[in-house]
């Protein structure tokens, strides 16, 4: 499931939200404040949108409670890196977990200096 880094940074906001409680009722709003106290200042109809669309991939669900919309994700953080691990591995290594590993080996030092 391929995600842009915005979606990342807001999966990685719910579940820093969710982290102290996993029941809480998460909202656009909630997650718009979030990402502005760590900087990154996005308007209310951007992380709508991008939501919305996390929805569609079936990464987020949104349920109503009173008049107000909520969203919780559908798996942990562990669970995401694995199935993008395992998407990029199909991507890239065709489907070979060794050749991938291999590859982040002899890679290993480029990555770390930049």
């Amino acid at each position: 499931m391929v995600c842009g880094s915005l979606e990342i940074e807001i999966l990685n906001t719910f579940w820093h939200l969710a982290s102290e409680n996993e029941d809480v009722d998460i909202s656009i709003q909630d997650v718009v404040d979030e990402l502005a106290k760590n900087g990154c200042d996005r308007a209310y109809t951007t992380i709508k949108t991008v939501m919305d669309r996390l929805v569609t991939k079936s990464i987020l669900v949104r349920y109503k409670s009173g008049k107000k919309f909520f969203y919780k994700a559908t798996m942990d953080k562990r669970e995401m890196a694995l199935d993008m691990m395992r998407e990029f591995t199909s991507n890239f290594f065709d489907g070979d977990i060794r050749a991938m590993v291999h590859f982040v080996e002899q890679e290993a030092s480029e990555i770390l200096v930049k």
